[in-house]
Parts: C-alpha cells; sequence; structure tokens
C-alpha cells in the first residue's frame, strides 16, 4: 500500500517539477534575464530540459513504485538503484528545502522520503514483505514441548553438589 502511495505522490511531484521548471523558463526568457552575460534562451532551454529530465525521472521512480504494489514483489536491482537515488534526491531537497521554503514543504519531502524508504525495507531481499514470525508458522508444533537448557553465566557458581 505504501508502494502505491508513494507511487502516486511521485507522479503528481513529476507533475509539479515540470510546471515549476518550465515557468521559470519562460519567465527567464520573458524578462530577458541573464546571469553574467549568459544568453536568456540558453538559460530558458536549460531550465526546460532538467524539467523534463525531472519529470521524466520521478515519473519512472513512481512506475517502479506502482509495479511493486501491484504485484507484491521486491524491485530488482536496478529498479532498487533509482528508488534509493530518488530517496536520497528527497533527502538531500528536504534538508535545501528548509532554509529555502519553509518547514511545510520539508515535512512533504519527509513523508515522500518516508514512504520510499519504507517501500524499500519492506520488500526486503526476500521479495516480498517481511510477516511476523507468528504468521509464518515459525513457532513449535502443538504438542511438542522445546526443552531449554540453562548454562550457567560465566563466574557464576554451578549447581551444589550432592551431600554424601
Amino acid at each position: 500500500m505504501a508502494a502505491v502511495a508513494a507511487g502516486v505522490v511521485l507522479f503528481a511531484e513529476a507533475f509539479g517539477v515540470f510546471m515549476l521548471l518550465m515557468t521559470v523558463g519562460i519567465v527567464v526568457e520573458n524578462q530577458s534575464m541573464s546571469l553574467d552575460g549568459l544568453d536568456p534562451a540558453m538559460m530558458s532551454g536549460g531550465a526546460l530540459g532538467f524539467g523534463i529530465f525531472s519529470a521524466v525521472f520521478l515519473a519512472g521512480c513512481g512506475l517502479v513504485l506502482l509495479l511493486v504494489g501491484v504485484r507484491d514483489r521486491a524491485p530488482a536491482r536496478f529498479a532498487r538503484i533509482l528508488l534509493v537515488v530518488v530517496a536520497v534526491v528527497h533527502g538531500v531537497l528536504g534538508a535545501l528545502t528548509v532554509g529555502l521554503v519553509g518547514w511545510e514543504a520539508f515535512a512533504v519531502l519527509m513523508v515522500v522520503l518516508a514512504l520510499i524508504v519504507f517501500t524499500l525495507v519492506a520488500y526486503g531481499p526476500g521479495g516480498r514483505p517481511q510477516k511476523p514470525e507468528a504468521q509464518q508458522g515459525a513457532g513449535p508444533e502443538q504438542g511438542e514441548e522445546r526443552t531449554q537448557r540453562q548454562e550457567p553465566f560465566p563466574g557464576e557458581p554451578g549447581p551444589k553438589p550432592a551431600a554424601s
């Protein structure tokens, strides 16, 4: 369930990032802004290109998370690497966001980070989400008794000898 939620959130984030960077590119071009003599058209194209790259990357990670949630299987090695990269990016952006935007944006990024990390941890190397041992039948069978041998701790006196 967390994988599906994280996938949906990453799709929404991909759309938002694309729209933000497209808007920045349009504003830079319309205002003829320049940074130390750089061509405004190049800066606008760079913002648009980075927006497309970011949107495709986030949507790809969202698709991986949706497939993990729907299939109920762990992601493959390359997909796991993608999810680790997007988790690290969210962590770094969260740290930068506190000072630039505020605590609300930081909280949103940390929720997305938590969903991604939870998915990576829940779908461990075994392939399916980890279940508690009680549900897997790891305990003793009915009618079986377990005997445990109590060993003394080092330095602790042993049993008392029998009186003769």
